[in-house]
């Protein structure tokens, strides 16, 4: 009966591997098959009300619109706006000056200012922004989203100033000190190896690496270190803030050391067509990414008092019907969308782009990322309903029942079922925290190194989640891709998943 509950269960998601991967369906379409599949199981074999099945599947539409839809859309339509009015190309002669050298740019862009999105505000932000920026210097989209999937997978843990751990925190009863601690330390090897992975798929081969081994490194460890020092010393919401800002000053040392005669195969700016740029052009330009960091800094819990005063401006409201639910809540002030879009209409104005211009990218934006929301409405409704029925802890059971004492090698992946299901490393928390939590208890191994590794795998996850890779399609605006990023996101994710249950293994 366990057997066949898991199996059940897992028909979702290997529905949704088979579409996006081998059927090569558009994502909002295997992702609504996914969310009807869902469906007919809560309610025929896991016996789920109707009424249940309905609410849940709303509770995640909802947070599917708020604050995940908001925040996305803010983050397209800011790099949009910059389209606009040029200020983009002024970013890209600005980024170019620092270097021609995709390896580098990918290195700054994916790796270092993706972190600082991911740190600051997270919920697709991390992905989109950059992507977007990337395929703006030049670079093919496809390549462009997976290179930033990749980037996104180890700082998801300390996201949006550190959520998903301080939730795990939260669910498991544990310090989030103490598990932030935990899962830096874990993943350490997986951040040393993520830049040279994106560096190696700038030219499909290891032959990438050749004159980038410095600077690569450099990138590598000017991010794990601080990164590790803050979640040890400080707790889980610096790490990726700090690990990022140091990484992208290190990163631009070290190509100008390093780097100073970029190879030839991997240019994409003609250096010599350098003009100066003003500090106030410069200023212009980057407005809206500059305001995007001084409001999110200022609104977060780093700052406590503006925190707790707009926290306050919220709604809760019960939705789920069953058993298990518990209220949702709506910021309408202090979220990161919210901010994002003041951000962009500000800096728009700054940029001379007048209201009337303003709307007509939000338009054009929200139509373009129109079958993008399908994919994110579909998919959390799908992860509402099957955690509300049961079915994620089905899959969670039969992997701790098979495996016993070797747990720890799969209790990444079950991290990783979670994110993938969801989309979000907070939600993998809530699902599958506890029952690692219990499962660490009953074979021994201590607590928060467990729990930490449910972490690293949700991180993990967030590659090849449909959520993830809804978001990098609207940034490089180009539907249908879905399966060709998937191909290339899965072997990375693959790589990553073992190396992780291995470094868990080894651990407990």
């Amino acid at each position: 009966m366990m057997f066949l509950n898991f199996l059940l269960a897992m028909l979702p998601i290997i529905w949704l591997v088979i579409a996006l991967s081998g059927l090569k369906m558009p994502g909002y379409k295997a992702c609504g098959i996914a969310l009807v599949l869902s469906v007919i199981l809560g309610l025929t074999f896991w016996k789920m009300n109707p009424l249940d099945a309905a609410t849940a599947c709303l509770e995640g539409f909802l947070m599917a619109l708020w604050p995940i839809g908001l925040v996305i859309v803010a983050a397209v339509f800011t790099y949009n706006l910059t389209l606009e009015t040029k200020a983009m190309d002024v970013v890209k002669k600005m980024l170019t000056s620092v270097s021609g050298d995709k390896r580098v740019l990918v290195l700054i862009i994916a790796w270092g200012f993706g972190g600082f999105m991911e740190g600051m505000a997270g919920f697709g932000t991390a992905v989109a922004i950059p992507a977007g920026m990337l395929v703006g210097l030049g670079m093919d989209p496809v390549f462009a989203a997976c290179v930033c999937l990749v980037a996104n997978a180890t700082p998801t843990a300390f996201g949006s100033v550190g959520i998903p751990t301080v939730t795990l925190g939260t669910v498991t009863g544990m310090d989030s000190g103490i598990l932030a601690a935990s899962t830096s330390t874990q993943l350490v090897p997986l951040m040393i190896l993520t830049p040279f992975i994106m560096v190696a798929m700038c030219g499909k081969g290891l032959k990438a690496l050749k004159g980038m081994l410095p600077v690569t490194l450099v990138s590598a460890v000017s991010f794990v270190l601080p990164s590790w020092l803050a979640a040890h010393f400080i707790g889980a919401e610096l790490p990726d803030i700090l690990g990022s800002i140091c990484c992208m000053v290190c990163t631009i040392l070290a190509a100008r050391i390093f780097n100073k005669t970029p190879d030839p195969e991997y240019c994409i700016g003609t250096e010599a067509e350098e003009d100066v740029i003003a500090a106030s052009q410069a200023v212009k330009a980057w407005m809206p990414f500059i305001l995007i960091f001084i409001l999110l800094l200022a609104t977060s819990k780093l700052v406590a008092p503006v925190n707790t005063f707009l926290s306050a401006f919220q709604s809760s409201v019960p939705v789920y019907t069953g058993e298990g639910g518990s209220n949702i809540s709506f910021s309408w002030i202090n979220t990161p969308g919210v901010w994002i879009f003041l951000s962009a209409f500000i800096g728009g104005a700054v940029q001379g782009a007048d209201m009337k211009t303003m709307l007509t990218v939000l338009k054009k934006t929200l139509i373009n990322m129109s079958k993008t929301l399908l994919t994110i409405l579909s998919v959390m409704g799908t992860a509402k309903l099957m955690g509300y029925s049961g079915m994620i802890s089905d899959i969670a059971a039969m992997f701790v029942t098979v495996t016993g004492s070797f747990y720890p090698l799969v209790a990444p992946l079950i991290g990783g079922i979670g994110t993938f299901v969801t989309g979000s490393g907070t939600s993998a928390s809530v699902l599958f925290g506890g029952l690692q939590a219990e499962t660490a208890q009953t074979l021994g191994i201590e607590t928060a190194w467990l729990a930490s590794a449910n972490t690293m795998g949700a991180c993990i996850g967030k590659m090849i989640s449909p959520q993830s890779i809804a978001i990098a399609v609207g940034a490089i605006n180009l539907p249908g891709s879905e399966s060709r990023i998937l191909r290339t996101a899965i072997r990375y994710c693959i790589l990553f998943l073992v190396i992780a249950g291995l470094i868990a293994f080894a651990g407990a």
